[in-house]
């Protein structure tokens, strides 16, 4: 599936939020990642990031749908991570 996440967590946490997500998805703009994950990964990330998170505190939103073909994706400025899948 594809997936859009989108987090934003304290200080302290932001690192470790940063290298977590990046295992799974590609790194677009601070604190935003997009990719193909199946189920299981997706399970997995949210698991580990439940860990890492203050849920009083911080906040994860993940965008997911079965196709990403609907989705238009327009950059302007500096594109933060190359995405070379990306149609």
């Amino acid at each position: 599936m594809y997936v859009i996440l989108v987090y934003d967590c304290g200080e302290k946490r932001v690192g470790k939020m940063l290298r977590l997500c990046r295992k799974y998805l590609n790194w677009i703009q601070n604190s935003v990642f997009e990719g193909e994950l199946s189920e299981v990964q997706l399970k997995e990330l949210t698991l580990h990031a439940k860990k890492i998170m203050k849920e009083e505190e911080d906040s994860m939103i993940i965008f997911s749908s079965r196709q990403n073909s609907w989705m238009q994706k327009q950059l302007i400025g500096k594109e933060r991570g190359s995405v070379d899948q990306f149609l």
